[in-house]
């Protein structure tokens, strides 16, 4: 005896569900990293990119920094004891 075609619905639907979920994920991830492919492992140096750009991929051929970056420490500097 075969299996009604209706009792496989909800395993169609449910796998067309996590399909769309899958791209549009991927898509997601693409366009946060500005149209490049994801990068694992990524470091503070890598992070400076972040910074210069906004893009955590971004990178820069300027040989001078934007303005206002003087003063876009990432490192906190402790207080002095004298």
């Amino acid at each position: 005896m075969g299996v009604p075609f209706e009792a496989l619905l909800p395993y169609g639907i449910m796998l067309a569900m996590f399909g769309i979920t899958g791209g549009g994920l991927s898509q997601l991830r693409h366009m946060q990293n500005g149209g490049k492919r994801s990068r694992h492992s990524v470091d503070q140096w890598d992070r400076r990119d972040k910074r210069l750009t906004g893009f955590l991929r971004g990178q820069t051929d300027r040989p001078t920094a934007p303005p206002g970056f003087e003063l876009n420490n990432p490192w906190k500097c402790e207080s002095r004891f004298y």
